[in-house]
């Protein structure tokens, strides 16, 4: 467990018991926050009694896959949000959840994945904002969750570039793998908006209400956070209609070479029915001009070069071969 004690906009104390919270809690100058990983049943419960949460949140907690969410109660908010990192194609989630009240705010991490020491590098890095109190807290673990999915849209911008590229520029050994990269991308871009979809909601439900984080001056913070998070869900809706548009092209491009091949199989067929007709009319079992004589032989054999070397030039110029 991870704890730290704010006063006066100062850090006074760090990794205390969190038994001692509620001692801290009681004055209104200290600001405490503590941090859980992948915590028990029986943990929550002690922590849920020294703060006074609700039992629904509390419950939430251990509901894994939720929904990000800003759930608003008489003493505190519960806010469930997911950091995401690019690794390869892949998009990798992971949850936390955060209860806030008016001196206190606990992250409750679902595994050790979250960088929580980047969190507190920000902390750290804005020593003036710490007399905004749970605000302060609030925006710079909020700011580095904001900053991570811009960081995975841009990844996955620069992925679906270089997918583009490749659409055009494909051997035949490649149509295999270039649908898979594109089936994956596409993927991963699906995953990635659930999660940064709802910031929105989150982000704005903290703006309008200004009681909920009851500090003006941190306002403009926030307003930086909510910029990033419209970037975000902009750039991953931009994402969605340009793997659709890519897969219509991928679909066109598959109809384009069906016709061609269409085109050169039609082609070699009648090129190669004009000798059968021939040859077939001179095996027929009854008179014909030439029948049992030299030129009548190479009569036939003229015509099947002349036909089949005229159909091939035809083709080729309209360029079915």
């Amino acid at each position: 467990m991870r704890t730290r004690l704010y006063r006066n906009g100062r850090l006074e104390k760090e990794g205390f018991p969190v038994a001692e919270v509620s001692d801290y809690v009681a004055d209104r100058q200290n600001v405490v926050w503590f941090d859980l990983c992948s915590p028990t049943a029986a943990e929550l419960a002690v922590v849920g009694e020294e703060l006074g949460l609700h039992e629904l949140a509390v419950e939430d907690v251990h509901n894994d896959h939720q929904r990000p969410k800003i759930d608003i109660y008489d003493n505190h908010l519960f806010i469930t949000v997911y950091a995401a990192r690019l690794d390869g194609e892949d998009v990798d989630l992971d949850e936390v959840d955060v209860f806030v009240t008016a001196n206190a705010l606990v992250t409750v991490r679902q595994s050790d994945h979250f960088d929580i020491h980047e969190v507190l590098r920000r902390w750290d890095s804005a020593p003036h904002l710490a007399g905004y109190g749970v605000a302060f807290l609030l925006h710079g673990l909020l700011d580095y969750v904001a900053d991570g999915h811009l960081t995975v849209a841009q990844g996955l911008d620069t992925q679906a570039e270089a997918l583009e590229d490749a659409l055009f520029d494909e051997g035949p050994a490649d149509s295999r793998e270039l649908q898979r990269r594109m089936y994956g991308l596409r993927k991963a871009t699906v995953t990635f908006r659930k999660i940064t979809m709802p910031m929105r909601e989150i982000m704005g439900t903290l703006r309008r209400d200004q009681e909920l984080v009851a500090e003006p001056k941190m306002d403009p913070y926030f307003e930086d956070v909510y910029d990033h998070v419209l970037r975000t869900t902009e750039w991953v809706e931009s994402l969605r209609d340009l793997l659709a548009n890519m897969r219509e092209t991928r679909l066109a491009q598959q109809g384009f070479r069906l016709n061609e091949i269409m085109k050169r199989l039609t082609g070699w067929a009648a090129i190669i029915a004009v000798p059968t007709a021939i040859t077939g009319f001179y095996g027929q079992n009854v008179p014909y001009p030439g029948e049992g004589e030299p030129w009548g032989f190479w009569m036939s054999l003229l015509l099947v070069a002349v036909a089949s070397v005229a159909l091939y030039a035809a083709f080729k110029k309209k360029d079915w071969l």
